[in-house]
């Protein structure tokens, strides 16, 4: 993310906001207060935060623990005071890289701002199913549970 979004969002911007290729910088601080409320609530699989500074700790955390972060959005859906945005995810670590497909809803406040995040995605396959021993340990289960 490049250019900072200013609300009011469209899905335009929020492409934009969903789009980080390999070897780019994430996005600053500024960028994401620009869009976020103050008190937003973020959840995902992995942590639950309520508050600016709370959201903006766990993206910088996860750029931290992370080689490089890919993310690119496959398809927005904008419709009042709700989105939806379908993304890829990769994220390099120690020279392995893990792929999640994804999505995430947000609800958007009166002053334009997001006041809810919510991502959905599978935290255990893509993490667990390329170690060796556990990979296949987990493989089975879920083949066990889905199939």
């Amino acid at each position: 993310m490049n250019r900072v979004p200013m609300p009011p969002l469209t899905e335009e911007s929020l492409r934009a906001l969903f789009t980080k290729p390999y070897g780019v910088a994430g996005p600053a601080a500024e960028q994401w207060r620009a869009v976020y409320d103050e008190s937003v609530y973020f959840q995902d699989p992995t942590q639950e935060k309520r508050g600016i500074d709370a959201y903006i700790q766990a993206q910088e955390g996860l750029m931290r623990r992370c080689d490089d972060v890919f993310l690119e959005p496959v398809a927005v859906a904008l419709s009042g005071d709700t989105a939806f945005v379908e993304w890829t995810m990769g994220l390099k670590i120690k020279g392995l890289e893990f792929v999640y497909p994804g999505t995430t809803s947000l609800c958007i406040g009166a002053n334009g701002k997001i006041v809810e995040h919510r991502d959905y995605f599978d935290f255990v396959g893509p993490t667990f199913a390329p170690v060796p021993v556990l990979g296949g340990f987990v493989r089975w289960l879920y083949r066990r549970f889905v199939s």
